[in-house]
């Protein structure tokens, strides 16, 4: 029964939680703890009724456990060098899109690690060392599980179709003129809502916001203009923002054209962006003071992975001050006690 309550209240703070607020990675957190502890209540219903169904779902879910548990660190890191492999071929060597290569490396290196006994190799404040090391990965580990969980519920919101307004999120240009891919994916995304809001009520204006970089021969925004105008957006619902040269600016330019076209009235507005900006990009909303929540286009699914550890990055440099201290919190206590037990064997 305590863990009936327990799971009840779990999910009960998620919900809450959720809907005050899409944009915080402690959503993922306490999903988390809801599905941990309905597993658990499910093991002990399993066990107490012997129901043959919740006893099938409850080894299926033991046997799942156990192999990753086992060999989840030798096929992540599989994964990481194929999906290295993949993102190089086609989209290049740059440094971005090496971020599941280096995974893979680290992940080889720790499994080749432990095959070691390090108190033989080492003296005991190397041994220290690398076991604070390996605290700090699991540390940032915990976060990006609970930041992926959250950026994936944050994508089950569905806009209702009475927004004024659609921002759409810039990106680089092929060539310096050129719509690619991944940035017309945010254009048929906003579109395809402008459609269906057009057919049930007043259409949105669709403001493409990005500005003029130094190697492109005009403003993100103006090429994404004419590239929805191609695709059937009436020229009179497509607005421009050429200012902004990052998501924060997108967010608080585009609010500027806004707040000047309402003339202090309120109104409603989304922004459309890849699936996995969608998180970050909600929280340059909020900073921007844009009650806006973000609809994702679909990405290719080896771009993915690598794009994902590059949002989670950029989301940790954003509160690198907290995480700097709590970093340097652990360290000092690993500090104290080390002095304690060095204290403790001389006297």
């Amino acid at each position: 029964m305590v863990l009936y309550y327990l799971t009840l209240f779990f999910f009960i703070i998620f919900a809450v939680s959720y809907i005050q607020d899409r944009r915080k990675i402690i959503n993922g957190f306490l999903l988390n703890l809801f599905l941990f502890s309905g597993c658990m209540l499910l093991a002990f219903q399993a066990y107490e009724t012997q129901n043959p169904i919740l006893m099938t779902i409850f080894i299926i879910l033991v046997a799942i456990f156990s192999f990753f548990a086992l060999f989840g660190a030798v096929l992540l890191m599989g994964f990481s060098f194929w999906n290295a492999r993949t993102v190089i071929k086609k989209e290049g060597r740059n440094f971005s899109n090496l971020l599941t290569l280096f995974l893979g490396f680290g992940i080889l290196f720790m499994i080749i690690l432990s095959f070691f006994d390090l108190n033989a190799l080492f003296p005991s404040y190397v041994v220290a060392i690398i076991s604070f090391i390996y605290l700090v990965i699991f540390y940032f580990f915990f976060i990006f599980v609970n930041f992926l969980v959250a950026s994936l519920v944050y994508q089950l919101y569905r806009p209702r179709l009475n927004k004024h307004f659609v921002i759409v999120l810039g990106s680089g240009l092929i060539d310096g003129h050129i719509v690619p891919p991944l940035l017309a994916n945010r254009i048929k995304k906003a579109l395809a809502f402008y459609d269906r809001q057009a057919a049930k009520t007043s259409p949105p204006k669709i403001i493409f916001s990005g500005g003029r970089g130094d190697d492109e021969k005009l403003a993100e925004s103006v090429a994404m203009r004419n590239y929805a105008i191609e695709h059937g957006l009436p020229a009179d619902d497509a607005l421009i923002e050429d200012r902004s040269v990052n998501t924060l600016q997108n967010m608080l330019y585009s609010k500027e054209i806004m707040d000047t076209r309402m003339k202090g009235q309120k109104y409603k507005v989304i922004f459309s962006t890849n699936n996995f900006h969608l998180f970050r990009a909600g929280i340059y909303a909020k900073k921007a003071g844009l009650n806006a929540q973000g609809i994702g286009a679909k990405t290719a699914f080896y771009f993915w992975p690598n794009a994902m550890i590059r949002e989670f990055i950029a989301i940790i440099v954003m509160h690198k001050k907290f995480h700097l201290l709590l970093i340097g919190s652990m360290a000092l206590v690993g500090i104290l006690l080390q002095l304690a037990f060095w204290y403790s064997n001389t006297h």
